[in-house]
């Protein structure tokens, strides 16, 4: 599953503790979460794991002087610019020595004047023997470190190096990882808030191998999960027949096949969450009956009896409370009054209008084009843009709504 990493730069400061063996793993989890990762290290460290190691699995040069000696026409690692480039800057193992540096402003190595550059958030995971982790100088510069917004990762019990059992042994990568990735989570707007989600076409049975179907590709719908998940909401997202995916572990996809599944399964989980966006292409009618064996070729031409499938949009309206209901209308004339229409008639806080005269919007494509229109009918028009940039647009105005 897709991490909250997944394309973050982050900076591993490496210091001089025997858990230093331990970063190995941690730049693997990393890596694997689809970050990218550069390390430095004290000079101190190197004794406890080679920089080779690290470099061959970051696959980047480590750093652990001022100067690059492997180049001579670079002589110069530019801390500033490393500060700049990461998005978090993890320090781990963070020794005794080095924590009451960070603390002071003494800035004697790379990886304290890196620290001092730095303008994203900073993590630290203390490593040390229980004396000094218990150590009231210790404690001051973790607590002086947490004054300026720097965040601890908790040691943890067990045996230390010394042979005492007790705090002061780093956390595992695993549980490293995990604590960014929560604490990340955590600080986002929709953080635990469900945001309901359909997407696709559905697919109304005339018999067992034929239906009456749309062109929707699911993609819209798809797009707006993922610019949900990415604002740290927990996502239901209900899908019609697509070929699309996501890779997320804050989407749960539930796949259905018809308009009374979807029906069924919007209403399963409607009352559980904050925000619902419904953007799948819906059939408005199906057949009345269904044949239980294919129908066979035999008259020039067959008369299928329909009937009007159940209102999801409009039902949700009636129900919803405290909920931000947002809906689609896909137009080709009047545009913007039947949209309105739809907006009032269905209680919804937003409609999404895209119509079918403009060019690059509507079904199948990876553009959209869409007018985004609120209770008291005010509208704003974006221009032709990809799928993934109207989901962050649309997403954009419902935080407007939902923080208001």
């Amino acid at each position: 599953m897709m991490s909250v990493l997944s394309g973050k730069n982050i900076l591993l400061g490496i210091t001089a503790g025997i858990a230093a063996y331990k970063t190995a793993s941690l730049v693997r989890l990393f890596i694997k979460a689809g970050a990218h990762v550069k390390v430095i290290m004290t000079p101190a460290s190197k004794d406890f794991i080679t920089p080779l190691t690290l470099s061959t699995l970051s696959k980047n040069p480590v750093i652990s002087s001022f100067t690059n000696e492997e180049d001579e026409n670079d002589m110069w690692n530019n801390h500033v610019e490393l500060g700049l480039w990461a998005d978090f800057f993890l320090i781990a193992p963070a020794t005794a020595n080095t924590l009451s540096k960070m603390a002071t402003g003494n800035s004697d190595n790379m990886l304290l004047a890196t620290y001092l550059s730095a303008k994203c958030p900073v993590y630290f995971a203390p490593a040390m023997d229980l004396d000094m982790y218990k150590h009231e100088s210790t404690k001051n510069s973790i607590s002086t470190l947490e004054s300026f917004g720097n965040i601890m990762i908790p040691a943890t019990s067990g045996e230390l190096a010394s042979g005492l059992v007790g705090e002061g042994r780093m956390a595992e990568p695993e549980d490293i990882l995990a604590f960014i990735e929560n604490n990340i989570i955590s600080g986002l707007p929709l953080y635990n808030k469900q945001v309901l989600i359909t997407a696709g076409p559905t697919y109304e049975a005339i018999d067992p191998v034929r239906f009456i179907g749309n062109h929707s590709s699911g993609k819209m719908g798809f797009e707006i999960a993922k610019a949900a998940a990415n604002l740290g909401a927990k996502v239901i997202l209900i899908t019609g027949p697509t070929h699309q995916k996501v890779d997320s572990s804050l989407i749960k996809v539930l796949p259905v096949t018809s308009a009374q599944q979807m029906y069924d399964t919007v209403h399963n989980h409607f009352q559980a969450s904050d925000i619902a966006i419904l953007s799948a292409a819906v059939a408005d009618y199906r057949p009345k009956f269904v044949a239980d064996k294919k129908i066979k070729k035999k008259d020039s031409s067959l008369t299928l009896e329909l009937e009007k499938t159940k209102d999801i949009l409009g039902s949700l309206g009636e129900i919803k409370k405290e909920q931000i209901l947002v809906g689609f209308a896909l137009e080709t004339n009047n545009e913007l009054k039947n949209a309105i229409g739809k907006l009032k008639s269905k209680n919804l806080d937003l409609i999404v209008l895209n119509s079918l005269n403009d060019k690059g919007a509507g079904f199948g494509g990876a553009t959209n084009k869409v007018t985004i229109i609120d209770k008291n009918e005010n509208s704003t028009n974006y221009g032709l843009k990809s799928k993934a940039d109207v989901a962050i647009d649309l997403m954009q105005e419902i935080l407007k709504l939902y923080h208001a």
